[in-house]
């Protein structure tokens, strides 16, 4: 399927590994030229190196100033810009109660996971108002619709994410700017692989998914040939929250 993309620009940020340099990486691929955002400086230099002629722009998604200036300079860089993928994420304390996170802890999370793209998004809202048929596309989890012990603040944040994406689709449906989400049980990434362990993944008793299975979701939302698709998006769990526990 033709996607619409040639020509087009979009900022990924998280785009120094993981989820965010698969979807800069297939964005590149159907010729969207990409804005590199992440405060890791080495991996965004391994991201670009895969994606010929982007931009790289460094900065932490929780520091305001650094994400207005970060977020403008890719505007300016790219001359336009059609889409933001806000990739960005941490999971924070996994296998611990409530009351054994500390407040900082707490706020971390939500500091990277929601309010990230909420400066990130608010910044480049102008830039994305003036483009034709804009798109945001925020990366969340299944964990925004089912829990897994121990992982409070991680679901907690994944699901103010995606009801962020649809409240934001409300306010945005006048401007020719949609918002979508993808929601994916467990990647195979550095940070699954921290949560969980390399043994984990040898082996795995569950279903795991490739950061590149998740980018082809991203570039068809991403893409003018989901113009339909607006305040909802793609669970990606295998089938998972479908099933019921009731023994019969």
């Amino acid at each position: 399927m033709e996607l619409q993309l040639q020509g087009r620009t979009a900022l990924v940020t998280g785009a120094a590994g993981g989820i965010g340099r698969a979807v800069a990486q297939a964005l590149s691929a159907e010729g969207v030229r990409v804005a590199l955002l992440d405060c890791d400086a080495e991996g965004l230099a391994g991201t670009a190196a895969l994606c010929p002629g982007s931009l790289t722009v460094i900065a932490d998604v929780t520091d305001e100033s650094a994400v207005a200036h970060a977020v403008s300079a890719a505007a300016d860089g790219l001359g336009a810009l059609h889409t933001v993928v806000c990739s960005a994420g941490i999971s924070g304390p996994v296998g611990s109660g409530i009351d054994e996170i500390s407040l900082a802890q707490w706020q971390a999370v939500f500091a990277v996971n929601v309010t990230g793209a909420f400066l990130v998004l608010r910044s480049a809202l102008p830039a994305l108002r003036a483009a034709p048929a804009a798109s945001v596309v925020l990366i969340a989890s299944d964990s925004a619709y089912v829990a897994s012990p121990g992982m409070a603040p991680y679901c907690a944040s994944k699901a103010a994410l995606v009801q962020f994406g649809r409240a934001l689709s409300v306010d945005l449906a006048g401007d020719d700017v949609r918002v979508t989400t993808v929601s994916p049980s467990i990647v195979d990434t550095a940070m699954s692989r921290g949560d969980l362990g390399d043994d984990a993944f040898a082996a795995p008793a569950f279903p795991v998914q490739s950061g590149e299975e998740i980018a082809a979701h991203v570039v068809y939302l991403a893409s003018p040939r989901a113009r339909a698709v607006n305040g909802s998006g793609i669970l990606s769990d295998f089938g998972y929250s479908a099933r019921s526990g009731f023994p019969a």
